[in-house]
């Protein structure tokens, strides 16, 4: 065998595959393309709202045979992503998740309105040692559901939970009025009041 190269076995659950792979070789890994990663992106459970996840290979010398996709939730819960319990064929460039149909599906496992981390590895499995040309786990994205709540007219009694009556007192025209002629008034006084001490 040649200095710098060694030979990998990869996964013989369908086929062996050997390939010599550089042991100077990156790690492989992926690259999250959808939902784009500059801000968390928000998803309502509801129906015909799936969540697409998509994704590049980069610098992969040793296919995988299949991929694991699973949703972390902050409250410890961990939900299989896509229509096959999270395992997809290992040269699956995305997957497609019906929430909504996971949702009514497991009621003893609900999805929660919370912040979720996508995880993502190769048939060796979570925690596996990084190696050259294999897959590295990611667990790069973050994202947030929530459930939509049904419409209440304000005729009906809906009321904001959120709003403070103190803000619409302090945006009223005359409270602003009332306001700026006491800072005038404040700082005219104190002028002459310096003025008159000289």
């Amino acid at each position: 065998m040649a200095e710098g190269i060694e030979t990998q076995t990869w996964s013989c659950v369908t086929k062996c595959v050997l390939r010599p792979i550089p042991l100077t070789a990156p790690a492989g890994g992926i690259t999250i393309t959808k939902p784009q990663q500059t801000a968390t992106s928000f998803f309502k459970i509801a129906s015909g709202d799936d969540i697409t996840f998509a994704w590049n290979f980069t610098n992969i010398l040793a296919t995988p045979t299949h991929l694991t996709v699973s949703a972390v939730c902050d409250n410890g819960n961990t939900y299989p992503v896509g229509p096959t319990d999270g395992i997809i064929p290992g040269t699956a460039t995305q997957v497609v998740w019906d929430v909504y149909s996971y949702q009514v599906n497991n009621p003893g496992k609900p999805l929660a309105q919370a912040t979720y981390t996508l995880n993502i590895w190769d048939d060796r499995g979570p925690g596996a040692a990084i190696k050259p040309g294999f897959m590295q786990e990611n667990s790069a994205l973050q994202f947030a559901m929530y459930t939509p709540q049904s419409y209440t007219p304000i005729a009906s009694g809906w009321t904001c939970s959120a709003c403070s009556g103190a803000m619409t007192f302090a945006a009223h025209p005359a409270f602003i009025s009332l306001l700026v002629t006491f800072f005038i008034m404040f700082f005219s006084g104190f002028h002459l009041l310096r003025n008159s001490a000289r």
